[in-house]
């Protein structure tokens, strides 16, 4: 699950002093996902040549050994999903985690059973379930993909995909991870029943150790995947003193590999022993783990109880930063988000500038489902550039709007001089536009 992404930094730190012949063991272990011709063309533009993002995904299938972690599923599932953004310079990293209950855009996508699921918005993990009703890693894969891509404009490169068993193998090879909850966890759904204080996890333990969820703090999944982050950073210390020892070692290579389904081009010893090797040289300060900003979805839907959505500008902010190869500050990214402007507080009214009938009415209703308050439609003169003009009191609004449409120009007006000045923000929908890339 959520340690796999601990894998890229730990899987090979000794493998070159390995025999021949368990090279070519580990080798063979490795499962490779065909993604060759199952992402489409409309991908976005690869803007740091040089830099590498790999969606990391903790396969929560209930086959085999799973079974006794869920029922009634029919299909396979991501329990985890983060995108590890290796720079070109290779001086730092950052690990981001998306929220299971991300409420999101979800494109067309090929099915497991051969048929085509329509556009729609759900759970960000459903992706990942659409693509593998057959089975088939590979088209999973690519569900998840395209939508990761669609939603945050990044360029993914490369997947991984751990499952369960194989996480639950590579911490019982280093003999366990110690982790010290602040209060005892009994959680029936994760087979787990720890008392409170420091003690050291394998097996079922640990497994359920990072499933929990309803049974501590604020039952969130927000909440979890912050103790995720933290059994990670412990494994790969653990793994970065233990691995010295030929047994350990081959221990844990083969739990991590046995259950290691990755895109073609990393799908061997060679091509992940390079991105190891590019990894552990980072100063633990340099490797940063984030989670997306984000608030409950009930705060636009109130009926919505169950989600969060993504909060903006932030999580574009974060976004544009990874995808141009900037290191990220994670505690300015944090102090940031702490005053969220929730969507339904951004009135609006849009303005079409396209000459296109109609385009000012898609628009709204897309800035309708992402829960803003669209107080009007209405006509403007012909423009190429979309602009999002507001009085300064607006800022805040504006620029939680403007970081939803790629490219649109933010624009502070004086007041009294248009709507904004009545709490509106005036969105001009220019021909450059596409309510289809409205995120």
């Amino acid at each position: 699950m959520a340690w796999s992404a601990g894998v890229c930094a730990v899987l090979l730190l000794a493998v070159a002093g390995v025999g021949a012949w368990v090279y070519h063991d580990l080798d063979g272990n490795i499962h490779a996902a065909d993604l060759d011709g199952k992402l489409g063309g409309e991908r976005p533009e690869n803007l740091s040549p040089g830099s590498r993002n790999i969606l990391v995904v903790g396969s929560d299938s209930r086959d085999g050994d799973n079974a006794k972690y869920g029922k009634g599923l029919t299909t396979m599932q991501s329990d985890t999903l983060m995108v590890l953004h290796v720079p070109a310079s290779g001086e730092w990293a950052t690990v981001v985690s998306f929220p299971r209950d991300s409420w999101v855009g979800i494109p067309a996508c090929e099915k497991g059973d051969g048929g085509t699921s329509a556009p729609h918005h759900f759970k960000i993990n459903e992706a990942f379930a659409i693509g593998g009703t057959g089975g088939d890693v590979s088209v999973a894969a690519a569900c998840t993909i395209k939508t990761v891509e669609a939603d945050t404009g990044l360029r993914i490169d490369h997947f991984m995909s751990v499952d369960f068993q194989g996480s639950k193998g590579m911490v019982d090879a280093l003999g366990g991870i110690e982790v010290c909850p602040e209060e005892a966890i009994h959680d029936e759904k994760a087979h787990l029943d720890l008392a409170a204080g420091c003690q050291t996890v394998e097996d079922e333990e640990a497994l359920g150790y990072v499933r929990a969820r309803y049974s501590i703090g604020d039952g969130s999944d927000t909440g979890r995947i912050g103790r995720q982050q933290e059994f990670m950073r412990a494994l790969v210390e653990k793994a970065q003193a233990k691995l010295t020892s030929p047994t350990a070692l081959y221990g844990f290579l083969e739990s991590a590999t046995g259950s290691l389904t990755t895109d073609a081009e990393l799908a061997g010893i060679k091509p992940l022993y390079s991105l190891a090797s590019q990894l552990k040289g980072i100063p633990g300060d340099r490797l940063t783990f984030l989670t997306v900003p984000n608030y409950p979805r009930e705060a636009d839907v109130a009926t919505d109880k169950a989600n969060v959505v993504w909060q903006y500008p932030q999580a574009a902010d974060l976004f544009t930063a990874l995808a141009e190869d900037e290191e990220v500050d994670k505690e300015r990214l944090t102090a940031d988000a702490k005053d969220p402007v929730y969507a339904s507080a951004v009135r609006v009214q849009v303005l079409n500038g396209t000459g296109v009938t109609g385009r000012a009415a898609a628009v709204a209703e897309k800035l309708t489902e992402a829960g803003y308050a669209v107080v009007g439609t209405g006509n403007a003169p012909a423009t190429d550039r979309t602009t999002v003009t507001h009085t300064a009191s607006l800022s805040r609004q504006a620029a939680s709007l403007a970081s939803r449409l790629p490219g649109a120009k933010d624009e502070e007006e004086g007041e009294g001089e248009s709507e904004s000045a009545g709490g509106v923000v005036t969105l001009v929908v220019g021909a450059d536009l596409d309510p289809d890339d409205i995120r």
